[in-house]
């Protein structure tokens, strides 16, 4: 087992590529998770020339949060295509900055809300669901070729079933893995754990953050987590670890307390 890279994510206060190297030196983090939903991180306004040029000098990498609202699998072509394009931009991108993870989340779509249930539409036209998102795999699944790339799916809210039948599809792929997001898992009461458990050996990344009852993004030790326990989890499946505060104070927290833990 390697030792754990730690890395910070992209936060409001830190909105230049310079404020979060300078934060990620201060603090002696290995990388940056750089976030997609901001328009300074959107594919025409990624300097490659730049953060190459702060891997080599700075000695940290980055990994990418793509968009939240990322939705390969909309029913509209268009914007489906939209997405996907984005998607192979951004595979691009990491193989010229030797990027090894892009963070993604699962599009439940939209449902109709009935008076005694919700349907979602990716439930009801699930064949359509499946089979574009079998397109999004293959054709990522070709793009990385045998770049050291992985597209790593983040548990959120709690995974639907049609959700999780999408997850065994792309899974059936080298290139993608699992995020473990510890904070989303705790305020849901761990339900996408036994599904997490049944690819345990396909977490690759984590999502690091205290949470108390339905708070998360919190400081380390400032929650209910047992934050032994999951680094050592980390640690036994060579996962690397976002520290996912929202702020530069909850992120200095959160490394002052890495050094309490034991992992080992």
């Amino acid at each position: 087992m390697r030792i754990i890279d730690f890395g910070m994510p992209t936060l409001i206060e830190t909105d230049t590529v310079e404020s979060c190297v300078k934060l990620c030196k201060e603090l002696s983090l290995h990388f940056i998770e750089l976030n997609m939903n901001l328009p300074q991180y959107q594919i025409e306004s990624i300097d490659i020339h730049q953060i190459k040029s702060i891997c080599e000098n700075e000695d940290i990498y980055f990994t990418v949060h793509l968009d939240e609202n990322l939705n390969v699998c909309d029913f509209n072509n268009e914007i489906a295509n939209a997405y996907m394009k984005t998607v192979l931009s951004t595979i691009d991108i990491a193989k010229q900055l030797k990027i090894p993870v892009l963070n993604m989340h699962m599009s439940n779509g939209v449902y109709f809300t009935l008076p005694n249930e919700k349907v979602f539409l990716f439930n009801q036209y699930k064949d359509i669901y499946l089979t574009k998102l079998k397109r999004f795999r293959d054709m990522c699944e070709k793009a990385i070729g045998d770049s050291n790339i992985k597209i790593c799916v983040e548990n959120c809210s709690g995974y639907e079933k049609f959700a999780m039948e999408g997850i065994d599809l792309l899974l059936e792929s080298s290139v993608f893995a699992l995020t473990f997001d510890i904070g989303h898992s705790h305020v849901v009461n761990g339900i996408d754990e036994p599904f997490i458990n049944k690819y345990i050996d396909r977490i690759y990344h984590m999502h690091a953050h205290d949470a108390k009852g339905s708070r998360d993004h919190l400081s380390l030790g400032t929650g209910e987590i047992n934050i032994s326990e999951r680094l050592y989890l980390a640690k036994e499946h060579n996962c690397r670890i976002v520290l996912e505060t929202k702020t530069i104070e909850g992120l200095k927290q959160s490394v002052e307390k890495l050094a309490s833990y034991t992992y080992n």
